[in-house]
């Protein structure tokens, strides 16, 4: 995010449109609108009512936000619930959006990408010593977010 350039002040309505744009572009958690209108320098008032503006005619929706951050982070970054959880978290979502954003995750796919992503990092570790191997495995699949009895299962059927 820029900083306000020139300390520019903004109307109600200016800011509303700004922030409509902005969260057409891509979906946005509260939090980031928040952030946004702080560095409008808008007063909470005004920010009260862009907030409420915007959810009423559906530029901001915190479920639809964590679900397609769920969707994006596993399909593409390939990360599991764990780090999900954590980083939507971060963004303030609350526990109950994030149970029902999870359910975008569906179980036989993670499995196969769990595994996938094994058997790839497996491939390129070059360690002859075979705690060791299993130890890097699968601390790199706890980073990625996996869960532990999920992550010893992978690497016990890989790494005999």
């Amino acid at each position: 995010m820029h900083a306000n350039p020139g300390n520019k002040s903004y109307t109600v309505k200016e800011a509303t449109l700004k922030l409509m744009q902005y969260c057409a572009y891509r979906d946005r958690s509260h939090k980031e609108v928040e952030d946004k209108l702080k560095d409008m320098r808008m007063i909470p008032a005004a920010c009260e009512q862009i907030i409420m503006k915007l959810m009423q005619e559906d530029f901001l929706n915190e479920e639809r936000f964590a679900r397609s951050f769920v969707r994006g982070k596993f399909r593409i970054k390939k990360w599991g619930r764990n780090k999900i959880k954590q980083e939507l978290k971060l963004r303030e979502i609350s526990v109950p959006i994030i149970k029902l954003a999870l359910t975008e995750i569906q179980e036989t796919d993670y499995q196969n990408t769990l595994f996938g992503i094994a058997e790839k990092k497996l491939a390129i570790i070059r360690e002859p010593n075979i705690f060791k191997k299993r130890k890097k495995l699968t601390d790199h699949l706890l980073r990625k977010g996996y869960e532990p009895p999920l992550v010893y299962e992978v690497v016990e059927e890989l790494i005999r």
